[in-house]
């Protein structure tokens, strides 16, 4: 599947570390019984105070601060892990297949990203609406929102994947893509499209579940999802498993660990078929989940009929979310142009490679980002603006600490990190180098993931959309272009490769490596313009 690049150096299957994950799941399940065993005592004890804001609806009502990003983050950050690794196996069974199949899928990805915007944005402003519904405990109009959450997602996403089947070819020549990569992503597009309007669904519903507080049942999903997803891929597509090491030269030594014994062999259009079918499932599983309620909100069919007020309330909220992610996936589009201009086969296949591992970084943060804002969403609709901001600080403190001691480890092993993800030699040569200059802004980044998604459940949309275009415009476009030194190139009026259309002034002649240091330059910008916003306190009297 794949996933949407985060917005690490932009904007998060199953392999040998799954069954450990999934192997915890049971303890850490016992432990949220317990914490929620406790809830009804300090219910009553926190309506026993007068005038003090309390959660009155929802799973989170009567838990500690502390409990609350707790029974939050763990399902959120496994179920993280599960999302990044349906997006790595579609990475590591392409990179096994040939460069370019590799660099097909690695722009295909971005495709996928822009599928997924409208499911995100929807997302977002569902999960400001039913948190701050739950929150004030006005049920029937978080289970209004739900309902025409989900209205909106199905019908924008079956608009987006039109869109992308359309413009397969363009969007191929854009890249730069010529010869087998081109081919190969118009195939992998045009599948993946089909699966547009049950992406938007399950994010959307997931989001939906996460505004009430249930960040367990989607875990659960998730993990369906990945097991659907890395089955069906591998079966089809035709790929062995394979693990590349260091010998003591240094020379890469790849070794087949598992024949696929199937007789299929549809390379990348089986592993867009698994994403899509692991969509279905996926969305299939999280309505089902809504219908019948168990996560604290319900999908009732009368609720999926237009209705003009709650549809406007989730809108304003999800529009400019909407703009802010299409500038930053139109910055990020046109980033990996660039790479695409420098004309060197392997280079767009490094590049998704390196985002792919720098996502293990971020998944902690993205976790804590989530649970922030659900947190501030709720304790805004309690009436205690101090427990949303504490609720927000902690949740930052945790992702810096995490991602801090990951970058570290980019820092140190970053070959032997590579060697996992894929067997070719130009990965084996930029990915180490381009994981080391995104380690280094590990921490500064786990600020700006968590305070912009925190100042997103809170309402202040429109600030954040406009901090986010004019970082991605005016500071990581300019700094990327900048230090790489590359030309802006188009193709050939004779049909035959492609020709100069704008040099680069720049003295820097950095390429891919000098791109990297101006997107995580801009990382560290990034964190302190919306690390400023949140002091500012602005967010706290937002209406939703």
């Amino acid at each position: 599947m794949a996933s949407a690049p985060s917005d690490s150096v932009y904007e998060s299957g199953e392999d040998a570390i799954a069954p450990d994950v999934m192997a915890t799941g049971g303890a850490l399940e016992e432990r949220e019984a317990q914490i929620l065993a406790q809830a009804d005592a300090r219910v009553q004890a926190v309506k026993a105070a007068p005038g003090v804001g309390r959660i009155r609806g929802g799973r989170l009502a009567g838990l500690s601060l502390w409990a609350s990003i707790w029974v939050l983050s763990w399902p959120i950050l496994i179920e993280s892990l599960l999302n990044w690794m349906v997006g790595a196996v579609d990475t590591v069974l392409s990179a096994a297949l040939s460069e370019p199949a590799a660099d097909a899928i690695g722009g295909g990805a971005y495709i996928g990203w822009f599928m997924g915007l409208m499911g995100m944005a929807t997302g977002v402003g569902a999960t400001a609406v039913v948190s701050r519904c739950v929150g004030k405990g006005r049920m029937g109009a978080a289970n209004a929102a739900v309902g025409q959450s989900m209205l909106l997602a199905a019908a924008l996403g079956a608009a987006t994947g039109a869109l992308v089947a359309l413009a397969a070819p363009l969007i191929g020549a854009l890249l730069g893509l010529q010869g087998a990569a081109l081919e190969h992503l118009i195939v992998y597009l045009r599948i993946m499209s089909l699966g547009a309007p049950a992406l938007s669904v399950m994010m959307v519903g997931i989001a939906c579940c996460r505004g009430a507080g249930d960040s367990l049942r989607p875990l659960g999903i998730m993990a369906g999802v990945n097991i659907v997803n890395v089955g069906v891929s591998w079966v089809i597509a035709g790929v062995d498993i394979t693990r590349t090491t260091f010998d003591s030269a240094g020379e890469p030594v790849t070794r087949v660990l598992l024949n696929n014994p199937f007789p299929f062999t549809m390379g990348v259009a089986g592993i867009a078929i698994g994403t899509v079918v692991a969509w279905c499932a996926g969305a299939l599983a999280v309505s089902l989940l809504l219908l019948d309620g168990r996560s604290g909100v319900r999908l009732f069919r009368r609720r999926l009929r237009p209705h003009l007020t709650t549809m406007t309330r989730v809108v304003r909220i999800a529009m400019p979310n909407f703009l802010e992610m299409l500038g930053m996936w139109a910055g990020n589009f046109l980033i990996i142009m660039m790479v695409g201009w420098m004309l060197a086969p392997g280079l767009l296949g490094s590049h998704i490679v390196a985002i792919r591992i720098e996502a293990i970084s971020f998944l902690p943060g993205f976790s804590m980002a989530i649970a922030s804002a659900t947190l501030v969403g709720q304790w805004l609709g309690a009436g205690d603006a101090k427990m949303a901001e504490r609720a927000v600080w902690r949740c930052a403190g945790v992702a810096a600490a995490i991602m801090g001691v990951v970058g570290l480890m980019f820092v140190l092993f970053p070959r032997q990190i590579t060697a996992l993800f894929t067997p070719q030699a130009t990965h084996l040569e930029y990915v180490p180098q381009l994981i080391f200059i995104a380690g280094l802004v590990q921490a500064p980044f786990a600020l700006g993931i968590v305070l912009r998604s925190a100042l997103r459940g809170a309402g202040d949309a429109k600030v954040v959309m406009w901090l986010t275009w004019i970082t991605t415009w005016g500071v990581r476009l300019p700094l990327a272009y900048f230090i790489s030194g590359v030309d802006v190139v188009v193709p050939d009026p004779s049909g035959e490769g492609m020709r100069v259309l704008l040099e680069n002034p720049s003295p820097f002649n950095y390429g891919l490596v000098g791109l990297w240091w101006g997107l995580c330059i801009e990382l560290v910008i990034r964190a302190a313009l919306f690390s400023g916003r949140f002091m500012q306190g602005k967010w706290k009297t937002m209406r939703v």
